[in-house]
């Protein structure tokens, strides 16, 4: 009879885990969400906003203080307009049953992935059919991909061929693929600002720099004009590449820490 008052008060406060549990979980997805936008740095934004705040506080800078706990108040709208895109796909996830589902790809994946689209840019390249794939990584494009069509398709060379056929209406815009899935095709990308590149660039080229330089996104540029393969990240175009040495530019670069792999797999243990 001791023994069980004495767990009593552990049993009370089962609830209490419990609530911490859930929060936390709650917690982890809605990062996981963030990670898929350009919201990061704007959270990151709002933290340092959060602790001069405070600092304001404890050093006695009262006009400081009032100044940012005012504008922490409005704050609060300002962040339900600016993140209401992440809002409607946080609901949308939580209505289709998909918020605590898994997303990354496995390596093995990437790789399936990568030689699809390198069929595909051999092919587009022989036919000198220009096209434009972004690789989203970390630094989300959802902007981008909602001027374009959604597809959520699984990527294949046979449809980044058909995306891709001259005088379609998805022809002339970019393709955006997050994870191995193809999110849309026909998206609008910002042009480069740097006024120093060749003019024998074109728009394709421009927009691949433009998107490079204010993300961490890869892409893949087939000219209209002479067929030749380009690869851009970070500002930076390189040109002339070959299929071997797209597939070894996009690997090395592509951040593959991303990509997870079941424990078994990584003890060497076949899954039979």
């Amino acid at each position: 009879m001791n023994e069980l008052k004495e767990l009593l008060p552990y049993l009370k406060s089962w609830n209490t885990y419990v609530d911490i549990l859930i929060i936390a979980l709650i917690i982890y997805k809605a990062m996981d969400l963030i990670k898929e936008t350009r919201a990061e740095q704007l959270i990151k934004g709002i933290a340092m906003l959060i602790i001069a705040t405070k600092v304001s506080e404890m050093l006695g800078l009262h006009t400081v203080y009032w100044l940012l706990k005012n504008a922490m108040t409005v704050g609060f709208i300002a962040i339900l307009i600016i993140f209401q895109p992440e809002l409607r796909r946080a609901l949308e996830h939580l209505g289709r049953g998909k918020f605590f589902a898994k997303g990354d790809m496995l390596e093995q994946e990437f790789d399936i992935m990568l030689d699809e689209i390198n069929v595909a840019v051999a092919q587009l390249s022989k036919t000198k059919t220009g096209a434009i794939i972004v690789l989203e990584q970390e630094t989300g494009l959802n902007e981008h991909i909602e001027t374009g069509t959604h597809m959520d398709s699984r990527v294949t060379s046979a449809l980044l061929l058909n995306v891709f056929i001259p005088n379609t209406p998805l022809h002339d815009g970019a393709l955006i693929i997050r994870k191995n899935r193809i999110a849309a095709a026909g998206c609008f990308l910002p042009l480069t600002e740097n006024q120093n590149l060749s003019k024998e660039l074109g728009t394709r080229h421009r927009a691949a720099l433009g998107i490079t330089e204010m993300s961490d996104a890869l892409v893949i540029i087939v000219s209209e004009e002479t067929g030749v393969i380009s690869f851009a990240m970070e500002g930076k175009l390189f040109r002339y590449l070959d299929i071997k040495s797209l597939k070894e530019i996009v690997k090395n670069n592509f951040k593959l820490k991303e990509l997870k792999q079941p424990i078994w797999m990584k003890w060497g243990v076949k899954d039979e």
